[in-house]
């Protein structure tokens, strides 16, 4: 990171349509369409319209083999990442295009009661430790005073 910049970019949104999964070499690559809404300025008739954003988003590797094993058109996502904008050649007009994507690096799956698609948040249960805390006294003198400043 080059100092004093941030590209950092949050989105929590729903997919638009099925994730399209394609290889390259050895490593799997997702293209996402995500939609986030917005509550847009009062219409003419008083009532405050929905502004929905869409957004490109590139998943690599491991990421993009999730999201093509649990996405769905309509699903819920949550994804960070950070900005590119690429340059290419409009072959038909002959003109520079510009297109910018959300590079992910990190994405949490945020289905609800009627979301089959994500994973059961109960098919991990961690270990827990039964082992009761040592019991201290809670004076002065049980401090540990081997600290090395």
């Amino acid at each position: 990171m080059a100092k004093g910049t941030v590209n950092k970019v949050i989105i929590l949104g729903r997919l638009g349509k099925d994730p399209e999964i394609r290889q390259a070499g050895s490593t799997q690559i997702a293209s996402l369409s995500v939609a986030t809404n917005e509550i847009g300025k009062k219409n003419d008739s008083g009532n405050r319209e929905t502004v929905t954003e869409w957004h490109r988003c590139t998943l690599f590797g491991k990421l993009a083999e999730n999201a093509g094993k649990f996405l769905k058109k309509g699903s819920s996502v949550y994804l960070e990442g950070r900005l590119e904008t690429r340059k290419w050649l409009d072959k038909t007009t002959g003109q520079d295009r510009y297109s910018t994507d959300i590079i992910v690096n990190e994405m949490q799956f945020m289905g609800g009661k009627n979301d089959d698609s994500v994973p059961p948040s109960n098919s991990f249960k961690p270990q827990v430790d039964k082992t009761p805390p040592p019991q201290s006294g809670g004076g002065f003198d049980d401090f540990d005073d081997d600290i090395p400043f």
